[in-house]
Parts: structure tokens; sequence; C-alpha cells
């Protein structure tokens, strides 16, 4: 007979979601709040499966025309030129600015997708009752948290791109409507990590054991 693992919740314990202090709770249906920071004490996020889904889903259709339509137009002696990121990164790289175009690469097309591509993962796993890699799982769900706190930063190189090549009359970039696409993606994904509970991950394991304890 394997011994079930020891768990907060089995110890009764509950984790605050702000400041992760581990309180009993003061009762089983009415928590209570946090003694440190006030936050209302929950067992699991309230519908965070479909709340992340929407947000998620929504982020994948925004993701389209951000990478489609036009985010900067360039003006340049009279000539107005769209430009889409894929062709702004090509832009930067072939004046020679290939550390820019690393970086908006990254930033603007790679990271936003691994989000998506990592949140679709953990809320399918979490749906199917996987019970294998949770803690693989874990370290992505805080890989993907951990950089969407620097999410703004595809909005900030966006910025810092068309406040740089500022050369008028010779050359001049403004932003297009692609940008608030993009800018929705960012949030959107942002939100969406926020919105999903890790703790998902470990309830078929700990389920797991009880039926085998």
């Amino acid at each position: 007979m394997t011994r079930p693992m020891s768990t907060a919740a089995r110890a009764g314990l509950v984790a605050c979601e702000a400041c992760r202090l581990l309180c009993r709770p003061a009762g089983r249906s009415s928590l209570g709040y946090c003694p440190r920071c006030g936050k209302e004490l929950a067992w699991r996020h309230h519908h965070s499966i479909q709340y992340t889904w929407a947000l998620v889903i929504a982020a994948a259709i925004c993701y389209i025309p951000a990478n489609v339509l036009p985010i900067f137009i360039t003006n340049s002696l009279g000539h107005a030129e769209p430009d889409t990121i894929m062709s702004g990164v090509l832009l930067l790289y072939a004046t020679g600015s290939w550390y820019l175009a690393l970086i908006v690469l990254v930033a603007s097309v790679m990271v936003p997708l691994g989000k998506l591509v990592a949140l679709g993962y953990l809320l399918v796993t979490v749906q199917r009752g996987s019970l294998g890699g949770a803690r693989d799982r874990t370290r992505l769900f805080r890989l993907v948290h951990v950089i969407g706190r620097w999410s703004m930063l595809d909005v900030f190189v966006a910025t810092f791109t068309v406040a740089l090549i500022q050369l008028q009359p010779l050359v001049s970039v403004t932003p297009a409507p692609g940008i608030l696409f993009f800018a929705a993606v960012v949030v959107l994904t942002m939100v969406a990590a926020e919105s999903f509970d890790p703790r998902l991950i470990w309830d078929p394991a700990m389920r797991g054991d009880d039926a085998h304890g």
C-alpha cells in the first residue's frame, strides 16, 4: 500500500492566492480571509478552466491579425509602406540592427505563441485528469507566469521601434491597426496565466492516492 503524499489540503490548510501564506480556514464552506494580506481564501479558483480557455481562445484569435495586419507604416521620401511584425524583423535585420530584429522576433512572435501553446497544453492535461508529469507541468506554469510579468516588454519593443526610426522628413514610422491586436494578445495571455489555478494539476494525483490509500 502506497502512502498518500502529504499536502496542505490534507492537513486542512489553504494557501492564500496573493501572498502564498498557508492559513487554517475558518470553516469548510466559508474559508474566511488571509490574516496577513486580507484576501478572501478559496480552495480553488472558481471556473478557472472555463475562464482560462475563453482568454486563451480570444488571444489565439487576436494573434492572427496581430501577425497579418501591419503594425507599422514606414514613410520614406513620401512613399508609405506597411510593415507586419515579420517584415519589420526583416527590415531591422537588413538595416544592420540584427540584435533588435532578434528581440522583436522573440518578444513579439515566439513568446506569445509559446504562452498560448503552454496554457493550452496545461488546460488539456488538467481536463483529461493526467496523472504523470505534474512536477514538470507545474514548472511549465511557473515559467509562463514569470514570462507573463515581462509580457509588456513586447509592447515596449514596438513603441521603442517607432521612436527609434524617426528621421523626418526622410524616414518616419507610425503605428498601424495591427498593434491593437498585438497589445490584446499580450493582455489576454497575461490575464489567462493569472486565471489558471495550478493546484488543478495536482488534483488527479491526490485522488489517485486516496483511491489507493
